[in-house]
């Protein structure tokens, strides 16, 4: 795909991880998709990092605070959403029934950022960019291709989403509970799943897809990198999805595409 400079208001633009091991992370991700890795300089700030496929920037990689591993934070992949003004944004939040967990601040001269928790519990970031504008690559092998919400409810999820952002939605076919593909500016923008009682007591949460060539062998190399394979390949109408963690406990999931 070309490289990506801009990305408009309700897109995905960025996913980073804040893991308890920078430099683990950062030979495991490597070995995994063959991505380069860059120190940002941060002014004195908290460390960060940034992955790199075929030159251009994928994802990013932070530190998780001591306070927060000790409080039981885990790894966790994070997904960012594009918009004109986080200011504005963030406070649209609070009278559609979300949560603001962190208010939005200036990161050095990248951008601004914010987080916010829906009313459905799942954490989800702003970017309103200044230099950074997010992922210079997405789509390909080795780059993310996909932001799902998996929800306790669906309904609030989209009417939450759809105006805070201005995201649309369209009902997707064919899966085992409620789906909803997000619509920005008629195009797949990622998806809202219904979780059921087959999902336990685990809370509504984004996760993370990376697109590989050869889903099998990536499964076998992350478990030889010391990774976990919790939900093996399986087919859906688009590829063959698996779930899986990396050794600290991050989960994201992986996808060989069937086409376009």
């Amino acid at each position: 795909m070309p490289v990506r400079s801009e990305y408009q208001q309700g897109e995905f633009c960025w996913v980073d991880l804040m893991a308890h091991d920078m430099a683990a992370a950062k030979e495991f991700y490597g070995k995994l998709f063959g991505w380069a890795v860059f120190d940002a300089d941060t002014r004195g700030g908290p460390p960060y990092a940034m992955f790199l496929n075929d030159g251009g920037m994928v994802a990013g990689l932070g530190e998780t605070p001591a306070e927060m591993r000790s409080a039981g934070a885990p790894p966790t992949w994070n997904s960012y959403i594009a918009v004109d003004d986080v200011q504005a944004t963030t406070a649209r939040a609070a009278d559609l029934d979300g949560t603001v967990a962190m208010p939005p601040m200036q990161i050095l001269s990248a951008g601004s950022m914010a987080v916010l928790q829906d009313p459905t519990g799942a954490f989800v970031f702003l970017w309103q960019k200044d230099e950074h504008a997010g992922a210079q690559r997405i789509g390909d092998p080795g780059t993310v291709c996909w932001n799902e919400l998996a929800t306790r409810d669906i309904a609030k999820a989209r009417a939450f989403y759809g105006g805070l952002v201005g995201w649309e939605f369209a009902p997707h076919e064919g899966t085992p509970t409620e789906y909803s593909i997000i619509k920005v500016a008629d195009r797949d923008g990622g998806g809202l799943m219904q979780m059921n009682e087959m999902w336990g007591d685990m809370p509504s949460h984004w996760m993370v897809y990376f697109a590989v060539e050869d889903i099998d062998a990536s499964c076998e190399q992350l478990k030889q990198l010391g990774g976990t394979v919790h939900m093996p390949p399986f087919a859906i109408s688009v590829g063959r999805i698996a779930v899986v963690a990396d050794p600290q406990g991050a989960v994201f999931s992986l996808i060989q595409l069937a086409g376009e």
